[in-house]
């Protein structure tokens, strides 16, 4: 999923004049720090946005939000995301005796009946190659008598989260309030004095 910034045709009826008195090289200089400074700033404020709207932990948004800063000669600056269905193991969970509590969405319930340990109560013990995943048993057995289960998972998406609410709102603000001074300012860099 992206985001793309595209202000084209409102930057250059403010600053045509401008621009144009640069010079096509310097002009494209101008838009292009402009952009890829507002495009910094706004994936800051999308990210923090987005782990406080998701619960998410800082470094999990940060690995999930690239800013895909354009070529050279293209104005196009996006903000793409990825992720699926993240699972439980990501939302600080936590093994309690009714299940795993974990906290997406920064609301935190029980899974009842899930796990994440193996063993009987009170001496249960982490299996490494689980991983810390959060798992429910699916009722059928394996054919040499063992359980079934399956990870269990949020429901959450990255990308459909940031388009919604407290994220959207981070992206449009920054887009509205920086992208226009920023641009007067590089502009201001370039013009001869």
């Amino acid at each position: 999923m992206r985001i793309e910034l595209k202000a084209h045709d409102q930057i250059m009826g403010r600053f045509g004049h401008q621009l144009e008195a640069l010079g096509e090289g310097k002009a494209e200089r101008a838009l292009y720090r402009a952009g890829k400074h507002t495009l910094g700033k706004a994936r800051t404020r999308v990210v923090r946005a987005l782990t406080k709207q998701t619960g998410l932990p800082r470094k999990t948004i940060d690995r999930a939000v690239k800013d895909i800063s354009p070529k050279w000669g293209t104005l196009n600056f996006t903000l793409q995301t990825r992720g699926g269905n993240v699972s439980l193991k990501y939302f600080r969970a936590r093994e309690t005796r009714a299940g795993v509590s974990a906290a997406p969405w920064g609301k935190r319930q029980v899974w009842a009946g899930s796990f994440m340990r193996a063993g009987w109560w009170p001496k249960r013990v982490d299996k490494p190659n689980w991983n810390g995943q959060v798992f429910l048993r699916t009722g059928s057995t394996t054919g040499t008598g063992m359980d079934r289960f399956e990870k269990q998972r949020s429901g959450l998406f990255i990308p459909e989260e940031l388009l919604k609410d407290e994220t959207a709102a981070a992206w449009e603000t920054v887009i509205k309030t920086d992208l226009f001074p920023r641009v007067q300012h590089e502009i201001s860099r370039l013009l001869p004095r």
